[in-house]
């Protein structure tokens, strides 16, 4: 289930640095684990805390977080990114917490001890006809990221080995006595920047990174049935991790502008047909777009302005369920602007072979009066 790290902190989703990091410094007090020992949920409690505050205590992070959601970390939290944080040092509240603060909101969460650092997730946002959406498209999309470097193949350089300072962790732990007791703490190893290794003699193309910035185009399969805001994941093509590590992935955001003919409406599709007043009196056939070609729309006598038929099958195949659903047309009775003399003589006999207008009314007001007796 999808985390609501705001909801976790207890904090809205326009609150400030400072008011998520009051309301962290409080609830991490409340439920670290060495200090609250009473409660067996304290400790789950304390990581959840601790992967919420490291979102968005991150401006960038907490960016990423509103616009996609907590899918964009969930890599984090299944590779140990976000696990055990029981080890640090929570316990001078009155002057440190800031500083502990800043190390969670820095975003090294994104790695665990064991675990390499992966790349970030990037956006692409791509505009696209109805007609697209319905019928599914494939694409050519430049995307500027973080590539493997083929100079060094993404090694960052030779003389490659195990950091002497973090001995490959990562991390790097500290111990600090306090008025509560002992308590470790623990960081991002400087030395190695974190990736767990040093290099002897680093690439000049990549400065050791392992990466380059390059513009890529990419070939993406855009699924049937997408709609307003949809959301295609392309996996392993965001940023490359550091030094091999996993690459990113990269989601695709939908948009379909308003369409001249069809209104859409989930997988139903809507469009306005104009018919004569002698179809709509007499009835036919009429004939209307849909989006495999044309279809007819049989009128019956008496059909009404406003009137709604369905055509079943017609509209825009679910995304998921691939069912398709249906279009339905509205008639709207044509007033025509200018008669020809002909013309205008037939509707004049017409009118003459109709009841009186104000003899009608009259008889409606009478059933209305007796209706009141």
């Amino acid at each position: 289930m999808a985390k609501d790290y705001y909801e976790i902190l207890g904090v809205s989703k326009s609150a400030s640095k400072d008011e998520i990091k009051r309301a962290y410094k409080k609830l991490a007090k409340k439920h670290h684990p060495d200090m609250n020992k009473d409660d067996p949920d304290a400790t789950e409690k304390f990581k959840e805390l601790n992967e919420a505050a490291s979102v968005l205590g991150n401006e960038e992070k907490r960016q990423q977080y509103d616009n996609i959601g907590h899918s964009a970390f969930e890599h984090a939290s299944k590779s140990g990114g976000t696990g055990d944080f029981s080890g640090f040092d929570y316990s001078s509240f009155a002057g440190g917490f800031d500083d502990i603060f800043e190390m969670f909101t820095r975003g090294f969460g994104g790695f665990g001890r064991h675990s390499q650092r992966r790349g970030d997730d990037l956006r692409y946002d791509l505009t696209m006809s109805l007609e697209e959406a319905a019928e599914g498209a494939k694409k050519t999309i430049k995307v500027r990221k973080h590539v493997t470097c083929e100079a060094c193949s993404g090694k960052g350089g030779t003389g490659v080995k195990t950091c002497d300072t973090c001995k490959g962790q990562r991390m790097v732990r500290r111990m600090q006595r306090t008025p509560f007791g002992v308590f470790q703490t623990q960081s991002v190893c400087t030395a190695c920047a974190g990736t767990g290794e040093t290099i002897d003699d680093e690439c000049n193309a990549c400065s050791g990174e392992g990466v380059r910035i390059e513009t890529v185009e990419l070939d993406v399969k855009i699924p049937i049935g997408v709609d307003n805001g949809t959301r295609v994941r392309v996996s392993r093509e965001g940023d490359a991790g550091p030094r091999g590590s996993p690459s990113g992935d990269l989601y695709i955001f939908i948009t379909i502008p308003e369409h001249p003919i069809f209104e859409r409406q989930h997988d139903d599709l809507l469009i306005e047909a104009p018919i004569s007043f002698s179809t709509a009196v007499l009835g036919g056939t009429i004939t209307v777009p849909t989006l495999d070609g044309e279809a007819d729309v049989k009128i019956p006598k008496g059909t009404q302005s406003h009137t709604i038929f369905r055509l079943r099958g017609k509209g825009i195949s679910d995304l998921h369920t691939h069912r398709k659903g249906d279009q339905f047309v509205k008639v709207v009775i044509n007033t025509p602007d200018h008669l020809t003399k002909k013309q205008e003589k037939a509707l004049k006999d017409y009118a003459d072979l109709e009841e009186d207008d104000e003899s009608l009314l009259k008889e409606m007001v009478s059933k209305l009066k007796k209706g009141f007796k």
